[in-house]
């Protein structure tokens, strides 16, 4: 890709992101989506791959449905209520357009089937992107918009979230639409709470994006598409592909790492509302996002590929590990310990 092309495209994806986090005004806020999307484009479709060139129409045609509710949700709440703020979302019709404009936009169930299919078509550091930043805005968006939702349309999308999410990863051999699916769960985790503690979404998305950006990196580094292909990198990077275990397992929720903390604190605050039934169901179905980070795990670790007996295996390598990577994955293991000076940020 063009260097300035590719830098053209970068400034505008954090400019988008910046336009619509800070802004107040609706119409600020869709120009901001507008521009993530458009800049996000080139680099879904760079590698000029038949599947590139589907997964980036699939994305713009989906962003594009959605920033057009947003758009009138926002419209209708203007013209019978005249309010462009953000925060003053009122007006019932407009909340719920909002609510599917955003799911479009997430991915949340059930407007779920483009997202998978995107992340396969794209590559890894794109994925990053995907998976992450592009999230940000509609995630802001969903806090600042919080009061004026409906908690048991939200509640629902989010069980069926985490239920799909860990149902469907439960067959893939493709890492990159594990991922997707485990990025659909964690979506259902993060909404189920959105209504009764805002900042715990933030820090879920957080905690979510550090635990995602470290195997993602580690996945590029190693370039690892497929479980088969995991087999085999263990002879090349092993103290990295321990890491990798480790982050993955963090991604699963196991104490005592850092994506333990996000799961638990949703638990007990689902409790504190007196919503014990929910909590029990969104825990139950998290096991199932459990087995098949296990078996990325399994086959990241312990699993060999198959060889004859005369294999030579490759013991050295000349690539050095980037420090970003290192830092991502230490952080997204061993952040547990600092979780009480993690939740007196205000």
């Amino acid at each position: 890709m063009n260097p300035q092309a590719k830098l053209i495209s970068s400034t505008s994806l954090f400019l988008g992101t910046a336009i619509t986090i800070s802004s107040n005004h609706w119409v600020m806020a869709w120009t901001g989506l507008e521009i993530n999307t458009l800049a996000i484009l080139p680099l879904i479709s760079k590698s000029h791959h038949p599947r590139a060139i589907e997964a980036s129409t699939k994305y713009f045609l989906v962003q594009a449905t959605a920033s057009t509710l947003l758009l009138f949700s926002s419209t209708i709440n203007a013209w019978f209520t005249g309010q462009w703020d953000i925060t003053q979302l009122t007006y019932p019709a407009s909340c719920l357009l909002l609510t599917v404009a955003i799911s479009m936009k997430l991915g949340l169930v059930p407007f779920h089937f483009w997202f998978p299919e995107v992340l396969q078509g794209s590559s890894l550091p794109t994925n990053l992107l995907l998976t992450t930043i592009m999230k940000l805005p509609p995630t802001a968006l969903l806090f600042m918009t919080a009061p004026s939702l409906n908690p048991t349309l939200l509640s629902l999308m989010a069980i069926a979230s985490a239920a799909l999410g860990g149902w469907m990863g439960l067959n893939q051999t493709q890492i990159r639409k594990v991922l997707a699916f485990s990025s659909i769960s964690h979506l259902g985790w993060m909404t189920i709470i959105l209504i009764y503690n805002p900042k715990l979404t933030l820090l879920t998305f957080y905690l979510y994006s550090l635990t995602t950006a470290a195997i993602f990196l580690t996945l590029s580094h190693t370039n690892t598409l497929k479980l088969a292909t995991m087999m085999t990198a263990w002879s090349k990077f092993p103290p990295l592909t321990a890491i990798l275990m480790l982050a993955l397992l963090s991604l699963a929720g196991l104490p005592p790492l850092t994506g333990f903390l996000p799961k638990w604190l949703i638990i007990q605050e689902l409790t504190k509302q007196e919503l014990t039934t929910t909590a029990t169901i969104i825990a139950l179905l998290s096991l199932l996002g459990l087995f098949f980070y296990l078996r990325l795990a399994y086959c990241a670790t312990i699993t060999l590929p198959p060889n004859s007996a005369n294999h030579m295996k490759q013991w050295q390598t000349n690539k050095s590990i980037n420090p970003l990577t290192s830092t991502l994955t230490t952080l997204s293991i061993m952040l547990l310990p600092l979780s009480p000076m993690i939740l007196t940020i205000p």
